[in-house]
């Protein structure tokens, strides 16, 4: 059952059929109004409006990016309307509804050198047209809308979609031997808790009304750290509980994998904003791990 009650209005959620947003209708009860393209689509602002006009939300939760790392070293113009002048357009169009909007950025924004876990306050470096556009994306929304809050997450996977997890559950079942890289950390974070964290401060703004001190960025991660190899192996180990034979998992560098963009060495997130001022715990990762796995084996195609 969802912690939204459900007296409330509507609730407009972009995203389409993304990890996010489908964790939030799976959770978030009728109210919730999920949206994608053709309807709505940050390269056709006028759908913008007229989604807003149609639906009437309450609130608007932006789970729509561009998340494609790699791919927006090439197409740069493209990434920044998805993740920079689109979301700007959104949060635009809720101060003018006075309406809350929170929209998800990444831990992309950061370089990953500062070889602890990052706050909200530390200075952005990002080292990607990716994580470049979401941190303009950032700056933009507050500017535009008082009633923003941003959440920085990292990592998302899912028992549902295209992510690290499954692609590995999906290798691993198909070859006795994997490489993964070992030597990048960062806080895994299934995307059902980043949803229910969402919920969670949807239902604390619709019981206090909105406060001031609600708006700004937030760090919203799975608690704990880990590399990819180590998520890699947490997942594979809970599969071979279900009868999936484990393969062999040796950790590489980074630069034994080369990609387009440059991924951040260590870009650990502190959640203690987001536990100080909405009294949102992140599960552990671990956990969150054993339960996507577990979805995944045990809930029919």
């Amino acid at each position: 059952m969802s912690i939204l009650s459900e007296t409330g209005g509507p609730v407009l959620v972009t995203g389409g059929k993304g990890q996010l947003a489908t964790s939030l209708v799976n959770l978030g009860g009728p109210r919730i109004r999920c949206v994608g393209r053709p309807d709505f689509d940050f390269d056709r602002p006028e759908t913008l409006k007229a989604t807003l006009d149609a639906i009437k939300p309450v609130a608007v939760v932006n789970a729509a990016a561009w998340t494609a790392v790699d791919l927006a070293e090439s197409e740069p113009e493209a990434a920044a309307r998805a993740n920079t002048t689109g979301p700007e357009l959104l949060a635009r169009l809720c101060a003018e509804r006075g309406i809350p909007f929170i929209h998800v950025s990444t831990d992309y924004v950061f370089a990953g050198d500062k070889g602890a876990p990052y706050v909200e306050a530390d200075p952005v470096s990002p080292q990607t047209v990716y994580g470049s556009t979401k941190a303009e994306g950032e700056q933009r929304i507050l500017a535009a809308d008082p009633r923003s809050i941003i959440l920085r997450t990292s990592w998302v996977y899912s028992a549902h979609g295209k992510n690290f997890v499954r692609t590995m559950l999906n290798v691993g079942a198909k070859n006795p031997a994997l490489k993964v890289v070992g030597d990048q950390r960062g806080n895994p974070t299934c995307s059902d808790d980043l949803a229910q964290a969402i919920l969670s401060i949807l239902a604390t703004i619709e019981n206090t009304g909105w406060k001031d001190e609600y708006a700004g960025i937030y760090h919203a991660c799975g608690t704990g750290e880990t590399t990819w190899h180590g998520l890699a192996e947490a997942a594979l180990q809970k599969a071979a509980e279900y009868g999936q034979a484990k393969p062999t998992i040796t950790a590489i560098r980074t630069e034994d994998w080369p990609t387009p963009a440059k991924r951040p060495a260590d870009s650990r997130m502190d959640n203690s904003k987001l536990a100080h001022v909405f009294g949102i715990q992140m599960p552990q990762w671990q956990e969150s791990v054993n339960k996507v796995v577990h979805q995944i084996f045990t809930t029919p195609s």
